[in-house]
C-alpha cells in the first residue's frame, strides 16, 4: 500500500531550559545548563544534590487550582505542553475531525511523586487505609494521554507506550506508524517525566548512575568527557503535533519539517548497561535509514543519546561509526542533554525537537562541558562541543535508549513538495 507522508505541524515544550519552545530553543544554541541545586525536596543527606528542575513552573498559572490538585506533576506539564502544541499547529476540535485526532503520549515511569506521597502518609499512620480517591489516576503513567484527549476533545486513538528514556521516541513512531498507514490525521506526540522526588533521586542513586559533582552541578553533565560520572536527572514535557501531509496541505497548516523514518530495536543483552559494542543502537540507526528509504550520507546531524554514562557514550559512538562509516567525519554530532539533563521519559521527544528546529533553522545545537578529551573516542568526530555550529541540516536523526535494552531512532527532515 501506498503510505501517507507526516509532517510536523505544532510543537510543545517545558523543559530545564525554559518553559516555552523558544526559550528551549534559545537556552540549547546558546549553551546553557539547565542543572542548579535541588529544590523540590530536601535533598542534603542525598549523595547527589542537584539536578535539572523546571524554573518558574506554577502549575495554577495554566490550569484551575482544583484541576491541578487531582493530577501528577507529570500530567500537569503534559497538560501544559498540549496547549502550546495545539495553539502552534492552529488546531481545534471544531476545525477538525476530532475522530481523526489522537493523542500518544508516554512516560517512563508517571507518578511517582504521587506514589511516595500516598504510601508514605499511609506508613506514618496506624495502619487504617486512608488513601486519596485519586491516587491510581494520578500515578498511572497512561492518564496523561487521557487527559489531553478530555482537554481538547480529541476522540482518535489515545494510549501511552513504556520503554524506560526511549519511551516518547516510541510514542512519536507510533503516531508517524498511525498517521501513514491512514489510521488518523493527526497524533499528538510526546512525553513528560517528574521524578524529582526522593523516590526518584534515591532509586537512580543506588544505581549509582547519576552524577555526584555537587560542587559544580552546571557542568555535572559531561557527554564524552573523560571524566563523566553520570547522568543529571531532570524534569519536563514535549509534544509534536504530527499530520498527514495531505490534511496539513489542506487546511494550509505551517509545515516545519517531515517525519522520515523510525526505527525501535532490543538490546537483549542486560537491565542497565548497553551492548558494548552498541548492537542494539546499530540496529536500530540501521533500521531507521531504512525505514525512511535513506543512505548514511544523507543525515547531517545526529542528536545522540549521550547520557554523560562511562559506558553508554562509547558504545553509541562506536554504533555510529559502525553504521555511518566514513561520513561518520562529515556529520555533527551533539548531545542536548548536555544541557537539559536526561528527561528520562521525556528525553526522546524533547530531544526529536531539537532536531526538528535544527533542520528548520540550519543550526547545530553544541555539546557543552567538554573539559578533557576521552581516548577511547575518536577526535576526529565532531561533537559540536561547546557552541552551535552552522550548517546546513537536511536531516537529523535521534537516538534514545532505555533501560531494560529498548532502543528508538527517529528521522527528521527538510519538507518539500
Amino acid at each position: 500500500m501506498d503510505l501517507k507522508r507526516v509532517v510536523v505541524t505544532g510543537i510543545g515544550a517545558l523543559t530545564p531550559l525554559g518553559n516555552s519552545v523558544s526559550d528551549y530553543w534559545h537556552g540549547l544554541i546558546n549553551g546553557v545548563s539547565g542543572a542548579n541545586p535541588i529544590t523540590l525536596f530536601d535533598a542534603s543527606k542525598f549523595k547527589t544534590r542537584f539536578a535539572c528542575e523546571l524554573k518558574n513552573f506554577e502549575p495554577t498559572d495554566f490550569l484551575d487550582k482544583k484541576e491541578a490538585r487531582k493530577i501528577d506533576r507529570f500530567t500537569q506539564t503534559a497538560l501544559v505542553c498540549s496547549d502550546q502544541a495545539v495553539k502552534d499547529a492552529g488546531i481545534s476540535k471544531d476545525t477538525v475531525n476530532p475522530n481523526r485526532v489522537g493523542v500518544i503520549f508516554s512516560s517512563g515511569i508517571g507518578g511517582l511523586i504521587t506514589f511516595q506521597q500516598e504510601v508514605t502518609e499511609f506508613a506514618k499512620g496506624d495502619g487504617t487505609p486512608r488513601f486519596n480517591p485519586f491516587f491510581i489516576p494520578k500515578m498511572i503513567l497512561d492518564i496523561a494521554a487521557g487527559h489531553i484527549s478530555m482537554r481538547h476533545g480529541f476522540r482518535g486513538p489515545n494510549f501511552a507506550v513504556v520503554s524506560a528514556c526511549a519511551s516518547s521516541t516510541h510514542a512519536v513512531m507510533e503516531g508517524f506508524n498511525l498517521i501513514r498507514l491512514g489510521k488518523a490525521d493527526i497524533i499528538l506526540a510526546g512525553g513528560s517525566e517528574s521524578v524529582i522526588k526522593e523516590a526518584g533521586v534515591g532509586g537512580f542513586n543506588a544505581m549509582k548512575a547519576l552524577s555526584e559533582r555537587n560542587d559544580d552541578p552546571q557542568t555535572a553533565s559531561r557527554p564524552f568527557d573523560k571524566d563523566r560520572d553520570g547522568f543529571v536527572i531532570g524534569e519536563g514535557a514535549g509534544m509534536l503535533v504530527l499530520e498527514s501531509l495531505e490534511h496539513a496541505i489542506a487546511r494550509g497548516a505551517n509545515i516545519v519539517c517531515e517525519i522520515a523514518g523510525a526505527g525501535a530495536t532490543a538490546d537483549a543483552y542486560h537491565i542497565t548497561a548497553p551492548h558494548p559494542e552498541g548492537l542494539g543502537a546499530k540496529n536500530v540507526m540501521m533500521a531507521t535509514l531504512e525505514d525512511a528509504g535513506m543512505k548514511p550520507e544523507d543525515i547531517d546531524y545526529i542528536n545522540v543519546h549521550g547520557t554523560s554514562t562511562p559506558l553508554g557514550d562509547i558504545s553509541e559512538v562506536k554504533a555510529i561509526q559502525s553504521v555511518f562509516g566514513e561520513h561518520a567525519y562529515k556529520l555533527n554530532i551533539s548531545s542536548t542533554k548536555s544541557m537539559t539533563g536526561h528527561l528520562l521519559g521525556a528525553a526522546g521527544v524533547i530531544e526529536a525537537i531539537a532536531c526538528a528546529l535544527a533542520v528548520k533553522n540550519d543550526i547545530v545545537p553544541p555539546t557543552i562541558n567538554h573539559f578533557t578529551d576521552d581516548e577511547g573516542l575518536d577526535p576526529k568526530l565532531n561533537f559540536t562541543f561547546w557552541k552551535a555550529q552552522k550548517r546546513t541540516v537536511r536531516a537529523a536523526l535521534s537516538n534514545t535508549f532505555g533501560f531494560g535494552g529498548h532502543n528508538a531512532s527517529v528521522i527528521v527532515k527538510k519538507y518539500s513538495a
